[in-house]
């Protein structure tokens, strides 16, 4: 029997109910699905006949026993399941009930490909993640985490001017007085990185970006390197002397004057669940033109 579970904001009438849809075709395949047990209070609430049926798990239970788990919601609800998956290497199922969802392979509408779990007839698509670290003058590591997306250096929440060093492997690179940077992997590539201006990066290239965030330059541009690579930020911004790491818009580091951020390829990856041949490009094609 295959242990499922169910991650989405069940706070959310919407959301809860189209789990519960999910619920329906996962029991016709004599599967067992799991949701958070922080919710089951609003769950019983809502007398659905459905809920005997299911699991209630300690969220770190869930996500150690399960076999696959399927996510209902945009793409940050993708990422935050990502961060939890990766350290057990569990793939993922994204239904997209959010505005764009890149990453999500199916819509509600499209319940039926379920089978295709207990059939065989997927495949799993890894996706590269990040390790970033902060470093301080002594070269002690302060910090450290992981992402998905992308890492983040800025002042945080107020719109000021900061200078910025990047080098690889201890070699200069370049200098950035602006707003910001991003360090992003292929799939961040169509999240923040292609806000600021980053280019759309295949997914199965092996590779990391760099986006200045509104650089206060002419010639300052987005820089691929190979994962390889061991990409250094240095804070040296005298007046916004703490910045702020954010890691897939989720976690926070601080950044000191003088401190070091550093990034490379993790060890960890996050499994996607395909089941369409459609791939990349039809697909960012699709969430495009929908936006257009």
């Amino acid at each position: 029997m295959l242990q499922i579970g169910l991650i989405t904001n069940y706070n959310i009438t919407e959301k809860a109910m189209a789990a519960f849809s999910v619920c329906d075709e996962l029991f016709k395949y004599g599967a067992q699905p799991m949701y958070p047990a922080y919710y089951k209070t609003r769950l019983v609430r809502m007398h659905d006949p459905r809920l005997e049926n299911m699991r209630a798990v300690p969220i770190d239970e869930l996500y150690e026993s399960a076999d696959i788990l399927i996510t209902l919601g945009g793409d940050g609800t993708i990422l935050e399941t990502a961060r939890r998956a990766a350290l057990r290497k569990t793939p993922i199922l994204a239904f997209n009930l959010g505005r764009l969802g890149y990453m999500a392979e199916l819509e509600l509408n499209e319940l039926d490909k379920l089978r295709a779990l207990f059939d065989g007839s997927y495949r799993t698509e890894i996706r590269t993640m990040l390790q970033a670290e902060t470093v301080n003058l002594k070269g002690e590591v302060l910090a450290q985490s992981f992402a998905l997306n992308e890492a983040t250096v800025t002042n945080g929440s107020a719109a000021r001017i900061i200078d910025l060093e990047l080098s690889d492997r201890g070699t200069p690179v370049t200098s950035y007085h602006g707003d910001g940077l991003i360090i992003s992997t292929p799939t961040g590539s169509t999240a923040y990185s292609l806000s600021a201006g980053g280019p759309v990066i295949d997914p199965s290239l092996e590779c990391l970006c760099t986006t200045p965030i509104c650089p206060h330059s002419l010639n300052l541009r987005p820089i691929l390197f190979p994962d390889s690579a061991v990409l250094e930020v240095k804070n040296l911004s005298k007046r916004e002397r703490k910045l702020i790491v954010t890691l897939d818009g989720k976690i926070n580091l601080p950044l000191e004057y003088q401190h070091v951020l550093r990034v490379t390829k993790s060890s960890l990856t996050t499994s996607l669940i395909r089941m369409s041949e459609s791939g990349f490009y039809n697909r960012l094609r699709l969430k495009m033109s929908s936006m257009s």
